[in-house]
């Protein structure tokens, strides 16, 4: 805690929003700098009246919606990351932008195993967790996964292992990289939150940009967008560890004869026997469980402790979750798929989807990828909702898409409904929306339980087997 003090002591500081983040740091610097003068800049209104900051005297409050133009007056300024850069003035002096991830990693970088990606990286973290946790390791799981870093810094000793979980939002301003650093993919995602596409690869990639010497960056070869980032990023000084299962590539971890084989410093390690099964399951689930296999072993997990953790990992709620059989119909949750490559995953790796949920909140990433696969998966119907799902209709109906049958829904209550009369006995109906939730729910999570408690209302779950 004491680091955290040295950096921020004496400094004019600005908090940017007062979400999960803005409240940690604040309460953070209230505790190590009690009479520090701060500045929220919010564009709420009404968080002058929160009842945490209403008896802080050495408290300003810069909110309405031009808020953000203030930024510049300041020495630092922890952003949260629910605020798009987009936001943020033309011309910012982008040196005084900072964030809760990259103090913390400013900190305790050295003891970070950090993952991002566009999809997998909650299943990643959660997977590394579950490993060390198992192996009696003094393991804290922080990030994205909704736990803010400076949440556990009591908890903080020298043989920690800190797992974060990271979104392009909490990297998009750091000036620092966690010791193994794991970069699953990159697909077009958060669009509404970035200038271009472009920006958020960038952001994405800081995850490694300032490792050094004695650093591991661990990614996936295979994603062609992340593959072309990264040899055109200049020179890396940190070991680079790519993993791939195609052949013929040569790569640092990949799947041989069933194995996952890492090998670094000119040494070849067995460290997972993919026929030993898991929960985890299919295609996308591979990659995960390679990146999760090498951060474990560079952190001195054995491949016994590794394999023992994978095959008892129980995978996590919203992805390809298992909801009950009713009706002879089984019904599955996937509501964390906010774009079409893990849509496209989800219907592989179930491959008997008689019926799909698409749509949400348009955010305008592309879905033509989507489109041709779904000429071909076999699915019957289609049903449609938000905005996301009226322009995914009107697109896919010039693809030749005339033996699906396309149905729209305003609520998960009619969407229930229609799935229950036209999906077919011994069949699956499948959420996975392709989408974000913000147009009806706070996050995928809660368009996940909605989902899963309309489903449960059509009445006891039958002999339900998960695949």
């Amino acid at each position: 805690m004491d680091k955290i003090r040295v950096l921020l002591e004496g400094k004019r500081i600005a908090l940017l929003g007062f979400g999960r983040e803005g409240r940690s740091s604040y309460t953070l610097i209230r505790r190590i700098l009690p009479r520090q003068k701060l500045t929220l800049v919010d564009d709420n209104e009404n968080v002058r009246n929160d009842p945490q900051l209403t008896n802080d005297p050495d408290l300003q409050f810069i909110t309405g919606e031009n808020c953000l133009i203030a930024i510049d007056d300041f020495d630092i300024a922890i952003k949260s990351p629910g605020i798009p850069s987009n936001r943020l003035p033309i011309g910012l002096q982008k040196v005084k932008i900072s964030s809760q991830t990259d103090l913390f990693l400013q900190c305790y970088g050295k003891q970070v195993i950090g993952i991002t990606g566009t999809k997998g990286k909650s299943t990643t973290a959660s997977l590394v967790f579950h490993i060390l946790k198992n192996t009696g390791r003094n393991a804290l799981l922080v990030g994205n996964i909704g736990i803010p870093p400076f949440d556990c810094i009591d908890d903080i000793v020298p043989d920690s292992v800190v797992v974060m979980e990271l979104s392009s939002h909490q990297l998009e301003f750091v000036t620092h990289s966690p010791h193994i650093a794991v970069l699953l993919n990159l697909f077009q995602e958060h669009l509404d939150h970035y200038h271009s596409y472009d920006d958020y690869k960038l952001a994405k990639l800081n995850i490694a940009k300032f490792q050094g010497k004695g650093d591991f960056f661990i990614y996936n070869r295979d994603n062609e967008a992340l593959n072309t980032l990264v040899a055109g990023s200049g020179r890396l000084n940190q070991e680079l560890l790519p993993f791939s299962l195609e052949t013929g590539t040569a790569s640092s971890i990949r799947k041989v004869n069933n194995w996952i084989e890492l090998n670094t410093g000119g040494t070849k390690n067995k460290i997972y026997d993919t026929r030993l099964g898991q929960h985890l399951i299919g295609h996308h689930n591979i990659y995960n469980i390679m990146a999760a296999s090498a951060a474990c072993y560079l952190v001195n997990v054995s491949a016994d402790d590794i394999s023992s953790g994978i095959r008892s990992f129980k995978g996590l709620e919203h992805r390809i979750e298992p909801v009950g059989e009713y009706e002879g119909i089984s019904w599955y949750n996937d509501s964390i798929a906010t774009i079409p490559e893990a849509t496209i995953e989800a219907v592989k790796t179930l491959k008997n989807v008689d019926t799909l949920i698409l749509g949400g909140f348009d955010r305008g990433i592309e879905y033509k990828i989507l489109y041709p696969f779904l000429v071909g998966s076999g699915i019957s119907n289609i049903i449609f909702i938000g905005a996301a799902g009226t322009r995914i209709m009107n697109e896919f109906s010039e693809y030749g898409a005339s033996a699906i049958r396309f149905y729209t829904a305003a609520d998960f209550s009619e969407l229930i409904e229609i799935a229950k009369k036209v999906t077919k006995k011994g069949s699956v109906c499948l959420l996975s929306p392709a989408a974000a939730s913000y147009d009806m729910f706070r996050n995928f999570e809660e368009r996940g339980n909605v989902y899963k408690k309309n489903v449960r209302n059509l009445g006891p779950s039958q002999n339900f087997k998960a695949i």
